[in-house]
């Protein structure tokens, strides 16, 4: 079964960002409980900035469970990344991405790459940078392995990485993985930009997707935007795929908003039951 997810930012530096909810983690599992989501998925700014018993308390007070915590924070706040050219820098990148995995694991969530997998630039080149890549997300994986949650990975558009875009070079890259633990977070805005057919790269992931950020093309909520959800819908249901369809959207007009409008999308297209 697929499952609705609503996502929570704790990163007061990439305010403007693409999350339905700020700050407030509180009224985020309030409004999201009251919706009917099942889930949150939070990006917080560093391990140590969540307040785990506090967490702990909210999700079980409104029935609501951890989906995924992204890592980004770390791109956000110190550049960190997987492909930097300075191996310590990388280090760093890899242990703070396992501080994040072991938050993630001891709630039964998984932990996202994105923003953090890197880019190339100056004298590197791309097959260094994969390379770098690929090393850091196989190391990271097996990390996961212990909590039975998979990392995952969530391929970008052009315009954020020149590493991989596309469903088609993401599946030859993981392929070339020797780990069966990272799984592809598959985000609907960037392979809205990318692929010539969201639902036949969605075929194409097949049973390594993880996780969907379930948003429409202007990075607004699902059905503020141009994206024909029925045949992506489709695509997902022909994979078996059953983890959480998330909304990492704008809070436009409102976070409220947002997370009532990507609601109705849901249960419009993924037939969710819940209050109104």
């Amino acid at each position: 079964m697929i499952e609705s997810c609503v996502t929570v930012s704790l990163v007061s530096q990439a305010k403007g960002g693409p999350f339905v909810y700020w700050d407030d983690l509180a009224l985020a599992c309030e409004q999201a409980a009251s919706m009917g989501y099942d889930a949150i998925e939070i990006f917080p700014p560093s391990v140590d900035s969540v307040p785990v018993k506090t967490l702990r308390q909210l999700l079980s007070e409104h029935n609501l469970r951890l989906a995924a915590v992204g890592t980004g924070g770390g791109w956000v706040l110190n550049k960190w990344h997987l492909c930097h050219a300075e191996a310590r820098v990388r280090q760093q990148a890899r242990q703070f991405i396992s501080r994040v995995i072991d938050l993630a694991g001891d709630f039964g969530a998984s932990a996202i790459v994105g923003s953090m997998q890197g880019r190339f630039e100056g004298e590197m080149t791309r097959d260094q940078a994969l390379d770098w890549l690929r090393d850091g997300l196989f190391e990271l994986g097996e990390h996961a392995k212990q909590y039975g949650t998979p990392l995952l990975y969530e391929p970008l558009n052009r315009y954020e990485t020149n590493l991989i875009n596309r469903a088609s070079d993401a599946v030859e890259f993981l392929e070339s993985i020797k780990t069966e633990h990272v799984r592809v977070l598959a985000d609907l805005f960037h392979m809205n930009i990318e692929e010539g057919s969201i639902a036949d790269a969605i075929r194409t992931y097949g049973s390594r997707l993880g996780h969907v950020h379930f948003v429409d093309s202007n990075r607004r909520a699902a059905g503020m935007g141009h994206i024909d959800f029925a045949p992506v819908v489709t695509a997902l249901k022909e994979t078996g795929f059953a983890g959480f369809a998330s909304a990492e959207a704008l809070p436009l007009p409102s976070s409220e908003e947002a997370a009532r409008q990507t609601m109705v999308a849901f249960k419009q297209y993924f037939g969710a039951q819940g209050p109104a």
